[in-house]
């Protein structure tokens, strides 16, 4: 099978970032971001950005989608999808293989499971003209306009039909063609529970020892408000607890710690989803260059 995107996804604290820098370097790619938190400027430690794992053997793997918004706008999963698409093309023309890395869930399946997304108004006149179709006429009127719909509980209650017809209007099936079609050869990294839980408390010290609270404070300073940190999550929700005075250092680092352990907990979860959907993932148990070099290899090839 040829594959035109290598994924390298795993729970945080995997050392899948690295691995994907690494890899491609070897194979001269670039590196696609799939995090829902580095997309923002200045939100650095907290997020985990560690730009210096891009330097590989003196050279900088160029990457896309970090720091691409300010913290104060919006970012969702249709703009990743159109950032996505841009930065896979930009790749693809030159020649070089794009490297779809992170641990964003939602964000991978976008790309490995081709959703199709649309800027769909909700709020338009179009829906109040739906609101007078009968349930029969709206389940017409979408089977016309998708026959093979991926999700039939679109078809249980007229408000869902109706935002299922307005999602496949705006988004006729033909502009879907226009892009280049993603075929994925996907590595997961997966360490024991018990070494991902150590290496999460270690590198939570790091992290605070070397100015993640500062970083916050800054954010606060420039006029990000406490709803947004704790929108952000995380680090950002529980050391924005902390500058509010409503829990101590001790309890902001053992619930944080806490937290992540649970979320890496979670990301594990959507990948045994995304597998069960029909993702193949290859799974190694640690980040290890040689080991996803000879999955590459064997599996794929125009690397051989």
């Amino acid at each position: 099978m040829a594959y035109n995107l290598i994924t390298v996804l795993g729970p945080t604290a995997c050392g899948k970032t690295r691995l994907a820098a690494a890899l491609a370097d070897y194979y001269e790619g670039e590196i696609i971001s799939a995090d829902s938190r580095q997309v923002y400027k200045r939100m650095n430690i907290g997020t985990g950005k560690d730009l210096q794992e891009f330097l590989v053997n003196g050279r900088e793997v160029p990457y896309h989608l970090i720091d691409v918004v300010e913290p104060d706008e919006e970012f969702n999963l249709y703009l990743f999808k159109e950032h996505f698409s841009k930065a896979f093309r930009s790749i693809i023309a030159k020649q070089k293989t794009p490297f779809l890395t992170g641990g964003t869930g939602l964000y991978l399946s976008a790309v490995l499971q081709k959703y199709h997304l649309a800027k769909t108004d909700f709020n338009s006149t179009r829906r109040d003209e739906l609101e007078n179709f009968s349930d029969e006429k709206l389940l017409g009127l979408l089977r016309f306009l998708n026959p093979n719909p991926h999700n039939t509980t679109d078809i249980l209650n007229k408000e869902r039909l109706i935002k299922a017809i307005l999602v496949a209007e705006a988004y006729p099936a033909e502009e879907e063609d226009k892009s280049v079609p993603v075929s994925s050869f996907t590595i997961g990294i997966q360490p024991e529970r018990k070494i991902v839980k150590e290496r999460i408390s270690e590198r939570l010290k790091l992290r605070l020892q070397n100015g993640m609270i500062e970083e916050v404070e800054q954010l606060v300073a420039e006029g990000i408000t406490f709803e947004k940190l704790n929108f952000f999550g995380l680090e950002y929700r529980y050391i924005g607890l902390y500058l509010q005075k409503e829990l101590t250092y001790n309890d902001m680092f053992q619930k944080l710690r806490s937290a992540i352990h649970q979320f890496a907990k979670r990301q594990m979860t959507w990948f045994r989803k995304m597998e069960r959907e029909g993702v193949i993932i290859n799974w190694l148990p640690e980040a290890d260059f040689e080991g996803a070099k000879k999955l590459i290899e064997s599996k794929c090839p125009l690397f051989r």
